[in-house]
């Protein structure tokens, strides 16, 4: 069709865009985006295209803006201008939309056979009208749905990638545009003839009509001669679908790996790792034929000739390890298996019987020497260093169920170079005991496994074990280090974790005291035998002497700790105070959480903590909060009285307009649990906490302290329980529970708290990667002992 440039723009400026939202706020610049859209600059053209994605489809979300645009851009397709390319960005928006509730009834009728909206809008204001109240997401979905004719028509384009879009796009619109979008990609499926479209269009029918596609996709898992492509959007949408999984399902899959390679032109970005999807897909689905269908088709392609497959087959592997219980100890002979056939040669060999005979038959043993295909799969490292497909360094991921591979990561660790590293990376978590030695001989050039050693990322797994030959190593490295080592963090976890049975460190800590005046005394007052605490706080009175303000803080802290001498440490605080902390809310909440250590002795600081307090009418972030609870604390703990802290928390905890506020509510409720029977009146704040998950935890034990009469303890529990099933702060619903008294529980409650213990599926679902299967593990640890002690540490309120 003939595309009427000043037209366009005509109906552009005949709209308030300025008043219109997206993700940046303003959407006044849409209308440039769209006329350089469907200009004659290509390079104008693939900025705005950009800048579009980035502003109306603001990473998958949608805005009033969206909806707006849609016309327009149909406009642009319907004149053959970047059709492929406007199309996706018309199904982005779809996708990123929502039905109409079925009270809002089906909008105006799209017939499939009539000339487009697109056209029909020339010469008139295109703004699109919204249902009253209605959201940006279904305005967006209703926008799209509009456009079906576009879209509908658009499947008979000569371009291919046109007709795939066009498949993918109506794909996304939803239950709204069902009735008139699946006869029409029915009718195409039909005829068409290339895979990629294929595969398109059947995915887009089993989104729009499953029940109706169930059928089709069965039979397009079809045979060795079908298209590949069309053979892998059948499997995914077959378990999409619901379909059980069979073992045609599972022949099909291992014979089409690796899977990434027949997504990689395809435009669904919610499947484009089908192993990955089919992995997470049948998990959740939470039954033992299903579980069992993911670890033997796992266990298959773990002992893939293909390290391309393998390497799929690994990441696939990790994500079943954190959704599933059973996942570590029923996978850990085919990853065993995996690291042997990247490896190769005599170092796989050094593996144990076991290993290299769960490796038997898996046509693994020639991969490694496929050099393209093992680089293009794995990262530069891992090629390079013999763990193409990642599964050596999974291997730690499992734990103590990874025991049937130490032998083989030993044989690994003993080597050279970054091969060795990953392996005892991997023996850390697998078999601590017989890594220390291995990691004492090398510390210098074993950063992986020395990090793991030490807790891990951020310090959220469990360090190695006390080992005397570890001991001498990190006091070595420790006599060497320079000045803002990064190594210094890791090497005072370390020791903390050891306490006394590092003592002999203490020459090289004080040693180097100067130099990490923030780190190192709490390490010294770990570690520090009695003989040596004379010597360590004198130490500590020099450096609080000598050092800068915000370098002595920890110092006077420990010294208090180690000598009971508070003289120093409430020096500074008065000092800091006065200078008004010094260094911003942070600073002032760590002032004022020294203060209450102090208790009663803190006294002479109290007129100038009153001082620091935000004015109950202020309009407080985060940091200014958690300074103020921190300061409520303090008061009471010096004076006694809750008088000063009831206020200040309520104001805390009645705020709930900002954003990101967990963490700071969790803290206030832990104020308010700590002023006991005198919080009662922050009862009903702490009650408006029971709405929410993730406060459910800290609400009900605060209220437990503060008015146990007030505490509802049944419904208290079934919340806890939500909570913790939802994955909600399931640790701490866990505790909450605990304290309440297991034992108080009725058979219900009772029953889903050891559900959570029993179940296959994890309880702890967020997290940083590699640190959900341990948290989890301690998380059904604790339960189970729990339930089988029948803990009872609270007096039941009546009701």
């Amino acid at each position: 069709m003939d595309f009427d440039h000043a037209l366009f723009r005509a109906d552009l400026d005949a709209l308030p865009w300025a008043s219109y939202g997206h993700a940046y706020g303003s959407a006044e610049d849409v209308p440039g985006c769209l006329r350089a859209l469907a200009g004659d600059d290509d390079a104008a053209a693939d900025e705005a295209q950009g800048e579009l994605y980035g502003s109306i489809l603001h990473q998958g979300s949608v805005y009033e803006a969206s909806a707006q645009a849609v016309p327009f851009l149909a406009r642009i397709a319907a004149a053959d201008i970047r059709t492929a390319d406007v199309l996706l960005l018309i199904g982005g928006i779809a996708e990123g939309g929502e039905d109409p509730s079925p009270e809002a009834g089906d909008g105006p009728p799209v017939e499939a056979g009539g000339g487009s909206p697109a056209e029909a809008g020339d010469g008139l204001p295109a703004e699109v009208s919204d249902e009253a109240g209605e959201s940006d997401e279904v305005a967006c979905r209703r926008a799209v749905v509009a456009q079906l004719p576009l879209l509908l028509g658009a499947l008979d384009h000569q371009d291919r990638a046109v007709r795939q879009a066009a498949a993918w796009a109506a794909g996304w619109t939803g239950a709204a545009g069902a009735d008139t979008a699946v006869p029409a990609l029915r009718d195409r499926a039909a005829v068409e003839t290339d895979p990629l479209v294929r595969a398109e269009l059947l995915s887009a029918l089993a989104q729009l009509d499953p029940e109706g596609t169930a059928r089709a996709a069965t039979e397009a898992i079809g045979p060795d001669g079908s298209p590949p492509e069309l053979r892998m959007a059948a499997l995914l949408a077959c378990v999409d679908i619901g379909l059980p999984w069979t073992p045609a399902h599972h022949e099909a899959a291992l014979a089409l790996l690796p899977l990434d390679r027949l997504m990689a032109d395809r435009f669904d970005q919610v499947r484009n790792e089908p192993l990955h999807h089919l992995t997470v897909t049948l998990l959740l689905r939470d039954t033992d034929p299903d579980r069992e269908a993911v670890f033997a088709l796992l266990d298959g392609a773990l002992r893939h000739g293909d390290p391309e497959a393998r390497t799929e087959a690994v990441w696939a592997a990790l994500t079943a390890c954190e959704l599933s219980r059973g996942a570590p100890a029923r996978l850990v002979a085919a990853l065993t298996a995996a690291a042997l056939a990247d490896g190769g040669g005599a170092v796989a060999a050094a593996g144990d019987g076991r290993a290299a005979a769960s490796g038997a038959g898996s046509g693994g043993g020639s991969a490694a020497g496929s050099g393209s295909v093992g680089g293009a799969a794995g990262s530069g490292a891992g090629a390079a260093s013999g763990d193409v497909s990642g599964a050596l360094s999974a291997l730690g991921r499992l734990g103590a169920y990874g025991k049937p591979a130490a032998d083989l990561l030993a044989a690994r660790a003993a080597g050279e170079g970054d091969v060795a590293d990953r392996a005892l990376e991997a023996l850390v978590t697998v078999d601590p005991v017989r890594a220390a030695p291995l990691l004492a001989r090398d510390l210098e050039n074993r950063p992986r496994a020395f990090a793991a050693a030490c807790g891990g990322p951020v310090g959220s797994l469990p360090t190695l074990p006390y080992d005397p030959e570890l001991l001498a190593a990190v006091r070595r490295r420790l006599g060497a280090m320079e000045p803002g080592s990064m190594a210094l963090p890791r090497l005072a976890a370390l020791l903390t974790a050891w306490g006394p049975d590092a003592g002999p460190a203490v020459p090289e800590l004080l040693a180097q005291l100067p130099a990490y005046p923030r780190q190192l005394p709490k390490v010294l007052a770990a570690v520090c035998p009695p003989e040596q605490r004379a010597e360590v706080a004198e130490a500590l009175r020099f450096l609080a002497r000598t050092a800068p303000a915000d370098d002595r803080m920890e110092a006077v802290r420990v010294l208090h700790q180690l000598t009971g001498d508070h003289g120093p440490l409430l020096s500074l605080l008065a000092e800091r105070l006065a200078a008004g902390a010094g260094g911003g809310d942070s600073a002032l909440r760590e002032t004022a959480t020294a203060a209450a250590a102090l208790g009663p002795a803190a006294a002479p600081l109290v007129p100038a903590l009153r001082a620091a307090l935000n004015a109950p009418d202020a309009d407080r972030n985060n940091p200014q909060m958690d300074a103020d609870i921190a300061i409520a604390v303090a008061l009471h703990r010096i004076t006694g009285d809750a008088a000063e802290a009831v206020p200040v928390l309520a104001g805390v905890l009645g705020d709930d307009d900002g954003l990101w506020r967990r963490w700071t509510f969790v803290r206030a409720a832990e104020a308010a649990a700590g002023l006991g029977p005198a919080g009662r009146p922050l009862v009903p704040v702490l009650k408006g906490l029971l709405a929410d998950p993730e406060q459910v935890p800290s609400a009900v034990l605060a209220l437990r302290a503060v008015a146990l009469d007030a505490l509802d303890t049944d419904r208290s529990a079934g919340l806890l329980l939500d909570a913790a099933e939802a994955g909600a702060a399931p640790a701490e619903a866990v505790e909450a529970l605990v304290a309440l008294g297991v034992d108080t529980l009725s058979d219900e409650h009772r029953a889903r708290l050891t559900e959570l213990g029993e179940r296959d599926l994890r309880v702890v679902r967020f997290g940083l990667s590699g640190t959900i299967e341990a948290a989890d593990d301690r998380l059904r640890a604790r339960i189970r002992t729990a339930v089988v002690g029948g803990v009872r540490t609270a007096v039941v309120s009546p009701g």
